[in-house]
């Protein structure tokens, strides 16, 4: 008899009155068969990126590599769909299919941040010959239909599946300054969630993106396909365009004295227009205007519109559907008198503060000083430091009063010091002046990165000045000569590979100007 024979005897004899020993049959089990995979689970996939981050403080570098786990689907055209943010610094992806165990090179093939999705190819195309395309829906779900989401969340390595209701739909700001509709589920969303399906029935209904963080619980969203499909027709003729919108600001309808203010007979309803995006008279808006229809979808006085019986969104909402070569129908009442126009929208929305959008920062080194150009990226990371934001705002700086504010012939970009000085005798007894943005240089209002460094090139004056748009503070004085000496030194101190980007070097080389 053998050990494992013998082992049910021994239990026997343990604290149990009665036990007879059968002998197991001698002939083999029969296998079991496993279960096979589901077509949906057979589509999505897990993304492994490795991430090569901008360093707003540090432009002249990049953040050392992160790596970064999420989820995607396989969608048709033998592509991958996922998060933007899951791949917009990628210095190399890869994808694993569900219970396999290698993982195939992807390259991003495009990319939108502003509404976080993201379309990945594969080197070997052969693989979406067992993994077919996950079948999307046509129509938004209703409330309270059963969700399921599937991905890769943080906490295992095998596919997830979560479950709950639609609880929500909005349209919403996703990132600046695109807005969309949202899905609100309740099924678990976790990191590594990202780009994973939600499924209704046997269809997608979209893509996890993110959840909302603090105390809450089980409130997760989703890029609906309607925006999924928006995207990818864009992306059809080449590179993302966009989304256009307006940029107006608009106040409600709901006060009386308002309304009687305007002048507004009781059967009225709309959104007014407290400032136009512009002043010319050519704008088809002008300020006190209220905007009443959407083409022919009445507006009503929160600036809401009905998508069936029971959903209702911001009007705008309809700008990505009736919109046709940069123009919008709206009938708007003014002066008492109700008139139809065709609004002027686009998908850019240029600001003093830019957007990097997966590109790295430009930037110029001179002596020991370090420009660069103001990006959300750098605002964002100064807002984490409330003490900074509060001195920022003590001395009106433009990064606080200005960031929104459209460039112009006199003003296309703010430069900003983006970092302390580097070590140097040459910045002795001056402050840090890391944050603030350049007024002047020798007298010279500057323009933009490219306009300053250009201004630096051609300079003869034996001293360089360099003042800065905030109240208070000091202005720099540096020898011309000296810092022109020092520059080369410094970088080479400092490990700094190059004294500017790509595109402010080509014109620190470049011909002085006449």
């Amino acid at each position: 008899m053998t050990p494992s024979q013998r082992l049910p005897l021994l239990l026997c004899g343990i604290g149990i009155a009665a036990c007879f020993y059968l002998p197991a049959p001698v002939h083999a089990a029969a296998r079991p068969t496993a279960d096979p995979v589901s077509p949906i689970e057979n589509s999505v996939v897990k993304v492994f990126a490795t991430m090569r981050y901008p360093d707003p403080f540090k432009p002249w570098t990049k953040q050392a590599p992160s790596e970064v786990t999420a989820s995607g689907v396989v969608i048709e055209g033998k592509r991958i769909l996922t998060n933007a943010h899951v791949v917009l610094y990628a210095t190399q992806v890869q994808i694993q299919a569900n219970a396999a165990g290698d993982k195939l090179p992807a390259t991003v093939v495009a990319v939108a941040p502003g509404i976080d999705l993201a379309v990945l190819q594969l080197d070997d195309p052969t693989f979406f010959d067992t993994h077919p395309a996950v079948v999307r829906a046509s129509e938004l779900p209703q409330i309270k239909d059963a969700v399921l989401a599937y991905g890769f969340p943080t906490g295992g390595t095998s596919l997830s599946i979560t479950k709950g209701i639609v609880s929500r739909i909005e349209f919403v700001s996703y990132n600046f300054p695109v807005s969309g509709l949202r899905i609100q589920i309740d099924a678990a969303i976790n990191p590594g969630n990202s780009g994973g399906p939600a499924i209704a029935g046997d269809k997608m209904i979209g893509v996890a993106f993110s959840k909302l963080g603090g105390d809450t619980q089980n409130i997760g969203y989703i890029i609906p396909n309607e925006e999924v499909d928006i995207f990818l027709k864009d992306i059809a003729g080449g590179p993302y365009h966009g989304k256009p919108a307006m940029y107006d600001e608009l106040q409600t309808l709901e006060n009386p004295a308002l309304r009687e203010y305007l002048k507004l007979d009781k059967s009225v309803e709309g959104i007014v227009v407290h400032r136009a995006y512009r002043t010319d008279a050519s704008y088809p808006l002008k300020e006190w205007d209220v905007i009443t229809h959407i083409g022919d979808t009445p507006i009503d006085n929160q600036g809401m519109i009905r998508l069936g019986k029971d959903l209702r969104v911001h009007f705008s909402y309809l700008i990505q559907r009736l919109a046709k070569e940069g123009q919008l129908p709206l009938t708007v009442v003014r002066a008492g008198k109700a008139q139809q126009i065709q609004l002027p929208v686009s998908a850019q929305h240029p600001t003093l503060v830019s957007d990097l959008r997966g590109s790295y920062p430009s930037y110029f080194i001179y002596g020991p000083v370090v420009f660069s150009t103001a990006t959300w990226q750098l605002v964002s990371s100064i807002e984490s430091n409330t003490g900074m934001m509060r001195v920022l705002g003590f001395v009106k700086s433009p990064l606080v009063t200005r960031a929104l504010d459209p460039p112009d012939a006199e003003l296309e970009e703010l430069v900003v010091v983006s970092s302390p000085f580097f070590p140097h005798k040459l910045a002795n007894g001056y402050s840090n002046p890391a944050g603030s943005v350049v007024y002047s240089v020798n007298g010279t209002h500057i323009r933009s990165l490219r306009h300053m460094v250009a201004l630096l090139r051609d300079l003869k004056d034996p001293f360089v000045t360099i003042e800065f748009d905030q109240k208070g503070g000091e202005a720099l004085v540096f020898s011309r000569q000296a810092i022109m000496a020092a520059t080369d030194e410094i970088l080479t101190d400092n490990g700094v590979r190059a004294q500017g980007s790509p595109d402010t070097l080509a014109v620190w080389q470049g011909k002085a100007a006449n």
